[in-house]
């Protein structure tokens, strides 16, 4: 099974106060992890995401997704912030607090991109599982509940 997560893509106790602050830090940090090379066309793919509709979800999680050729291998990066991102639009009007951003190369926006996206959709309706990823401590347990869920 592939390990979507690995600790080092779980960022924990962030300290940033917009949705463009976040999209720059995972922009940043998919460079930094070898996810692509391409740091700018990452961040232009959050941007143009962002565009047709706000990506918060319900009870303060958000699911911001980058598409684009710019990306080597799907992958999933998690941020959890010490307060909540003010300027981030919710379903539910819940302030943004956790980030599960999703990363595809344009090739897999079919396949890759909508099984992930649904299965984390799902493993979001789940109330311990949400509450799972607001208690963990360190990176390793965050992972392990979110590539428990994309395995199912």
């Amino acid at each position: 099974m592939k390990e979507f997560v690995q600790p080092a893509q779980v960022l924990l106790d962030l300290d940033c106060m917009t949705k463009d602050e976040v999209l720059a830090l995972l922009s940043d940090k998919a460079l930094e992890l070898g996810i692509t090379n391409d740091r700018d066309a990452v961040k232009a793919a959050f941007d143009a995401r962002e565009d047709e509709g706000s990506t918060g979800m319900m009870d303060g999680f958000a699911v911001p997704h980058a598409k684009t050729d710019a990306i080597k291998d799907a992958a999933v990066i998690v941020t959890r912030f010490t307060a909540p991102i003010a300027d981030w639009e919710s379903i539910d009007g819940s302030e943004i607090t956790v980030g599960i951003a999703l990363l595809v190369p344009d090739a897999e926006a079919g396949s890759t991109h909508i099984t992930l996206l649904a299965k984390i959709a799902r493993a979001l309706m789940d109330d311990a599982f949400r509450d799972a990823i607001r208690a963990a401590t360190e990176p390793g347990q965050v992972s392990g509940l979110i590539n428990g869920r994309l395995s199912d």
